[in-house]
Formats: structure tokens, C-alpha cells, sequence
């Protein structure tokens, strides 16, 4: 027993930490968009980070609870609430059996993480639970919740060490423009100098044309190629920088394709990656160059980081 989804929100999917070793047979890796918001969940709830959870896109579900759990609920502010009764967010909350959750709509944000303590029972697929709705995988039936699904609790649990620390202050995320660091390549000798530099001199504006696979953004002057753009098609990264034919920017997301055929300008750093996962249509991108020790070094900051916050907590990675 676990729950029972009475309204399913716009888009809600089970994602754990990500379908890794299939992409030479063309199988994305999924999982969060937000790693972080992701990560902070779990860890509130007492789990291991890269444990299933659900990710709301926009709009949350109303959940029926028929065991009680421990959850956390971070990322964009979707006004969590249980039988009508506000409860905080980025923070350990028991829900008991027969009560109701409920989510508003995002705001400050596009995406949110709902972390179960002991995590959820959905099948295994190709090592992960991570839900890729493009080829049908993972998660309740490869495809984002709907009303009257029943997903079960792996090891529900009512009380965890050091409960009353298990809050944090919610993270704000940048409203209106984001500025993104940008290690550049591995094609971006496909562009003059110059328009490498108009890449970072301008912004871009983030179109409707956006999903987990990739975000489109829009130029005043699209970038050109010296000379058509297409390559001899390469692997993609989590943050690849596409610039196609007609000179228009694509960052890849979670459920990007593994490979593709267009030049890539440059890559987003993983730290930044959230930020861009909680951007909404209409928001201004602005790049900046760094280096790939600056991103390395931000990296593992980050990890020390959450490293830290489960020490803190008594629990293992």
C-alpha cells in the first residue's frame, strides 16, 4: 500500500536518479531535471539520493495516502498542502493513512520533487525506476501518473533520526533571466570567433517549444555556421548546447536523445543545469564563458555539500 492518485496534475512521473549504461543502444538515462531540488527531497526523507520520487511539472496531484510516510516536498513553492491544511516545504512531514495531499501551481519555478521516505514500488527496467515517456520505460508504465493509479511504498517509516533538523530554508530561484556558465565545445570551431562572441553577447529567450528533452531558445539574430551546421553524429551530454541548420540554440535535458547531428557550441555546467530546469517560457538566457576546472571545482563543491547535509542528518550517500 501506498497511494492512490486522485488528480494526476499536468505532468507528474516516478524518477529516480537515471537509467545510466543503455545509451550506446539509444536509451536516454531520464531522471530529475533538478538534480538538486531532487537530491534535497531524498535526503530530507531519510533516503539514499538517487531514490524514486516524483517530479511535478507545473501543476502538482492531489495523492491519497493509504499508509503513513514520511515525505519531502522541494523545489519550485507548490503550495503543498494535506486535508487543506498548508504544510511547509523543505522539510520532513509525516502524512498519515486517509489523508489527502495536494499541490497548487508552481510558482517562483517549474518543477517540484515529492521524496516518500523508503521510496516507491514501481519495476525495475533496465536498472533504474527513472520513468522516459518517449520510449515507454520505467516508472508506472512508462508514462506520467494518471487518475486512479496505485503506487505502493517500498519501506514506509513514521519517525527518522534527527527528525527535527530535517528542514531547510527553500531555494530561490532566479525569476525572469538566468545566466548560464558555459564550457564551449567540442564544435565550436564550426563558428568564426565572432560568433562565438555574439553567443555570450546576447541573450536568448526561452520558447513554448520547451520539454524534458530539450530546451528551445530563441535568438534576435540566429548564430551562423562557416559552414551548414550538420556533423558526423556524436554523443549528447546533460546540458549539450545544440545550435542546428537554422542557427537557433537547443540545451539537452534529462530525456534528450544520446546522439545527434548538429554542432555543439558548448556545454551548461551541471551546477547551473537547475536553474535552467526551473526556468519558465519567456525567461532571458544569458551565457557565460569558464573553464572546465572552475566547473570541476563547482562540482564537487556542491557534492561536499550535499555530502555534508546527510552527515549532518546520520545517513550514508
Amino acid at each position: 500500500m501506498g497511494i492512490i492518485v486522485e488528480n494526476p496534475g499536468i505532468q507528474t512521473t516516478v524518477q529516480d536518479e537515471g537509467r545510466f549504461g543503455y545509451q550506446q543502444f539509444g536509451v536516454s538515462p531520464a531522471g530529475p531535471m533538478d538534480t538538486q531540488s531532487f537530491y534535497i527531497a531524498n535526503i530530507l526523507a531519510g533516503n539514499r539520493r538517487g531514490e524514486s520520487a516524483l517530479e511535478i511539472t507545473f501543476m502538482g496531484p492531489e495523492l491519497k495516502f493509504e499508509k503513513d510516510n514520511i515525505i519531502a516536498v522541494t523545489g519550485a513553492n507548490v503550495s503543498p498542502s494535506v486535508n487543506g491544511e498548508e504544510i511547509p516545504m523543505y522539510q520532513a512531514v509525516l502524512v498519515h493513512a486517509g489523508d489527502t495531499l495536494s499541490f497548487g501551481v508552481a510558482s517562483g519555478g517549474s518543477r517540484a520533487y515529492i521524496a516518500f521516505s523508503g521510496g516507491l514500488d514501481v519495476p525495475v527496467v533496465m536498472g533504474s525506476k527513472a520513468t522516459l515517456m518517449r520510449n515507454k520505460l520505467g516508472g508506472v508504465e512508462g508514462r506520467k501518473l494518471e487518475k486512479g493509479d496505485r503506487i505502493g511504498f517500498c519501506c514506509p517509516r513514521t519517525t527518522l533520526p534527527n527528525m527535527e533538523m530535517r528542514r531547510m530554508e527553500p531555494e530561490v530561484f532566479p525569476q525572469g533571466d538566468i545566466t548560464l556558465r558555459v564550457v564551449t565545445g567540442p564544435q565550436d570551431s564550426a563558428f568564426t570567433e565572432e560568433e562565438v562572441r555574439k553567443f555570450f553577447w546576447y541573450s536568448a529567450v526561452i520558447t513554448n517549444e520547451s520539454d524534458r528533452m530539450g530546451i528551445r531558445l530563441e535568438r534576435e539574430e540566429p548564430l551562423k555556421h562557416i559552414k551548414d551546421g550538420n556533423i558526423l553524429t556524436d554523443g549528447v551530454a546533460f546540458g549539450s548546447i545544440q545550435v542546428p541548420t537554422n542557427g537557433q540554440v537547443i540545451i539537452m535535458m534529462a530525456d534528450r536523445q544520446t546522439t545527434g547531428g548538429y554542432t555543439k557550441i558548448g556545454t551548461v555546467i551541471s551546477v547551473d543545469l537547475p536553474k535552467l530546469a526551473q526556468a519558465q517560457p519567456g525567461y532571458k538566457v544569458h551565457f557565460v564563458r569558464v573553464g572546465i576546472q572552475l566547473a570541476q571545482e563547482l562540482y564537487l563543491r556542491n557534492k561536499k555539500k550535499l555530502q555534508n547535509l546527510e552527515k549532518k542528518l546520520g545517513q550514508r550517500s
